[in-house]
C-alpha cells in the first residue's frame, strides 16, 4: 500500500476529490495548512498599506491506496491540481507497512 501526501491549491480542492472518487478511492483526509515553495509570499494593499504575505494557504491531502492504483491516484491529483501556475503544490508518496482499522481490527487492504 502507498500514502499519498498532495499539497495543493485550496480551490482545486472538490474537483481532486471528486476524481479520486471516481477512481474508487474510498477516503481521504483533508488538512488546512500554510506554507510557501518557490512562491515565496506577494505583497497585498489594504487600506492604501503594503503587506507582505509570508504564508500562502494550502490543503494537505493524504490518501492511502493499493499499490495496483497508486499511479492513477498520483496521475489524477497532478493532472486535477495543475494550474501552470507557481505554487501548484507537490506530490509525495511513501510506503505504508500495515493499516488497522479501529472500529473492526480489519487490517491491511481490508481496513482501507
Amino acid at each position: 500500500m502507498k500514502r499519498i501526501e498532495a499539497i495543493i491549491k485550496p480551490f482545486k480542492l472538490d474537483e481532486v476529490r471528486g476524481a479520486l472518487s471516481e477512481l474508487g478511492v474510498s477516503g481521504l483526509t483533508v488538512t488546512e495548512a500554510k506554507g510557501f515553495g518557490r512562491q515565496k509570499g506577494h505583497t497585498e494593499l489594504y487600506r492604501g498599506a503594503e503587506y507582505q504575505i509570508d504564508l500562502l494557504p494550502k490543503v494537505v491531502l493524504e490518501v492511502v491506496v493499493p499499490d495496483d492504483q497508486w499511479e492513477a491516484a498520483v496521475d489524477v491529483i497532478g493532472r486535477i491540481a495543475a494550474t501552470g501556475k507557481i505554487g501548484d503544490g507537490k506530490i509525495f508518496v511513501t510506503n505504508v507497512e500495515q493499516v488497522v482499522r479501529i472500529r473492526t481490527g480489519e487490517v491491511d487492504e481490508a481496513a482501507l
